[in-house]
């Protein structure tokens, strides 16, 4: 079965070898274990086939790998900045690149980050600083902001090779930090950007590195962060959370947008609240927990869309109700990479497969939308109509936060895939896919998913454990499967309950399968204005939109869709050009006096505008046909 597993991944193409995962965990190297019992735990290996695995591997190839690693060093020796971010470039990159590593195992990748540690290190100074502001100007803008980037970068490469000089250099960095910007040094909160947010979601590395140090002052200055935030001053991250105060409406009357007094900024509030959930594992304080999981809600109530991300001008700005209008700077790549990395931290503690519904709908919809289709690229914005297109660079480089940010959230996906806790295993997403697991006895169990989903809603999982043994196996239903059948051998059943997990405990034999039949006939989704209604819909995780290159009408124009049945309707399955997926399905349309009955081609959201041309127009929520009589 081994020799088969390793044929089945070479004849896929997509990576030269396995990763490491398997060899080397972050549990290796930490001292200070979790207080959080139970985490999910990541599948040992994972690989996976189809769409999504195509999109990743070309985004390890020509994004990633590509990137000119040189010129993001380059910066830390000079000490000439005054206002920008571009020392946040080369930590982003490492954190794709380690995580890019432990999915492909590419030793080419490998070498090049091997090298961008040394070079960066090298830049270090003898106080421990790593960074491009001058000695003046200190803490000011994005100092923090980049030093955290760093200090992420550096404990992720840690994390997967050993390399004490990476965890040093580290060390010496946060040490460095503490000592120009600990308590009695400064108020944190008044450095940089956004109420102290861009400043202090250094949190989330100072924790990690707790974690592997057992250093108490690393713990001491987390702490400190977390209390400056609740000061007049501060963000107020934790009370604002507890008391359910919207994020769209944290601090309001401010004069200037892109300044200090900004709390609304979506990017950097999610960072802290990462951070928040890095320093619950460590201490257990049900409070901050409670705080994650209330904010959690706060913006999944009032500000994701219906292609899973949010943010208007990079800001909260209760983004659900007002999705049916055009806003400026929508669904910032950022935004969606940051939404699903929150989302996965706090689905590790929780274990709640609602959780997965929302990763699966930012990453099969906006994030794969937000990346040029051979992955070299990724744009700052994107709206629920409009066009893709390149973004301008930042800071002098050849590159912005969102070119960086955005292979981050894909290359994460794979975590989220298959977990273990407990020695049990949890099924989460089905895209087709090789994994395998490893249970606290060493016993191994490969498993494999096909199908094609989500394209298709039947999907078939097997498993070959090394030897016959009884296996927990929990299996995500999705909330949108009104109706999904489940089986085993020769017994159909019906799963009573989306939105949770079905769970079977069986002895296994090699080659068993379970055959999972999701619900993925079309639903729509209305919002009304005080002039319209507005229609959308979805199919599975599946965002449908219109597309100017095979819709002859003006998409622009309003149309009803008909074959509508308590919200579902029907479509009919087609292929087009550059497209993942396509359907048709019959609308009304018409004005003044005329309306006639059309078939309008509807598309998945990703592929929507993805010539990149601005004559490429797509558009997800149409507007209706008005009815007096049914107003």
């Amino acid at each position: 079965m081994k020799k088969l597993f390793s044929i089945i991944l070479a004849i896929s193409g997509l990576c030269m070898t396995y990763s490491l995962r398997a060899q080397v965990s972050v549990s290796t190297y930490e001292k200070i274990p979790s207080r959080v019992n139970h985490l999910m735990l990541p599948a040992d290996r994972i690989l996976f086939q189809n769409r999504l695995g195509e999109q990743i591997q070309k985004c390890i190839e020509n994004r990633i790998k590509a990137q000119d690693v040189a010129e993001l060093v380059d910066i830390f020796k000079y000490r000439d900045e005054t206002w920008c971010w571009k020392s946040e470039f080369w930590g982003k990159w490492m954190l794709s690149a380690v995580k890019a590593y432990e999915y492909c195992g590419d030793k080419a990748l490998f070498q090049k980050m091997r090298q961008s540690v040394a070079d960066l290190i090298s830049t270090q100074t003898e106080d421990g600083y790593i960074g491009n502001y001058p000695d003046s100007l200190h803490l000011e803008s994005w100092d923090i902001w980049g030093r955290k980037y760093v200090l992420l970068g550096l404990i992720y490469y840690y994390d997967i090779t050993g390399d004490k000089k990476s965890l040093n250099s580290a060390k010496k960095l946060a040490d460095h930090l503490i000592a120009e910007a600990g308590p009695g040094k400064v108020n944190i909160v008044r450095k940089g950007y956004y109420r102290g947010m861009a400043a202090t979601s250094v949190l989330e590395p100072v924790v990690l590195l707790y974690q592997r140090t057992a250093y108490k002052p690393y713990l001491d200055f987390a702490k400190y962060i977390i209390k400056q935030w609740e000061t007049p001053d501060g963000p107020r991250l934790i009370s604002k959370a507890l008391n359910d105060v919207d994020v769209a409406n944290r601090f309001t009357g401010f004069t200037e947008w892109w300044s200090w007094e900004n709390g609304q900024k979506a990017y950097e509030m999610m960072s802290c609240y990462d951070g928040l959930l890095q320093l619950y594992k460590v201490t257990g304080q049900p409070e901050y927990l409670e705080a994650v999981q209330k904010v959690f809600n706060n913006i999944l109530r009032n500000e994701i869309n219906i292609a899973g991300s949010g943010a208007s001008k990079e800001c909260w700005f209760y983004g659900k109700k007002n999705q049916i209008y055009p806003a400026y700077h929508t669904m910032e790549t950022c935004v969606t990479t940051t939404w699903i990395k929150l989302c996965y931290e706090l689905f590790r503690i929780t274990g709640d497969p609602a959780i997965i519904d929302e990763i699966e709908r930012s990453a099969y919809n906006n994030l794969l939308g937000s990346m040029h289709p051979d992955g070299h690229t990724f744009c700052k914005y994107s709206g629920l109509e409009g066009f893709r297109s390149e973004d301008d660079n930042q800071c002098g480089m050849s590159l912005n936060c969102c070119i960086a940010n955005g292979p981050r959230g894909l290359v994460l996906l794979p975590d989220a895939a298959i977990t273990t806790r407990d020695d049990e295993i949890f099924i989460n997403m089905y895209n087709p896919a090789n994994g395998e697991v490893k249970f606290s006895t060493n016993h191994t169990v490969r498993i494999t998913i096909d199908g094609t989903y989500p394209a298709g809603g039947k999907v078939n999982i097997h498993f070959y454990p090394e030897d016959p043994s009884v296996i927990t196996t929990h299996f995500r239903i999705p909330a949108w499967s009104y109706s999904t059948s489940i089986t085993t051998g020769v017994e159909k059943r019906l799963v009573p309950e989306p939105g949770s997990y079905y769970s079977i405990t069986k002895n296994c034999m090699k080659g068993d399968s379970v055959i999972l039949d999701f619900d993925m006939r079309g639903q729509v989704h209305s919002m009304e204005n005080s002039v319209n209604t507005f229609h959308a819909i979805t199919r599975g995780p599946i965002t449908l939109a219109r597309d100017s290159r095979f819709d002859s009408d003006n998409l622009m124009g309003v149309a009803k869709p008909l074959r509508v049945k308590n919200d579902i309707i029907e479509l009919k399955s087609m292929e087009l050009e550059d497209t993942w997926m396509a359907f048709s399905t019959q609308f009304a349309i018409g004005y003044a006096e005329k309306t006639y009955t059309i078939d309008i081609p509807l598309i998945d959201f990703s592929s929507a505008g993805n010539t990149w041309d601005k004559s490429n127009y797509y558009r997800v929520w149409i507007p209706s046909l008005t009815d007096p009589k049914g107003r």
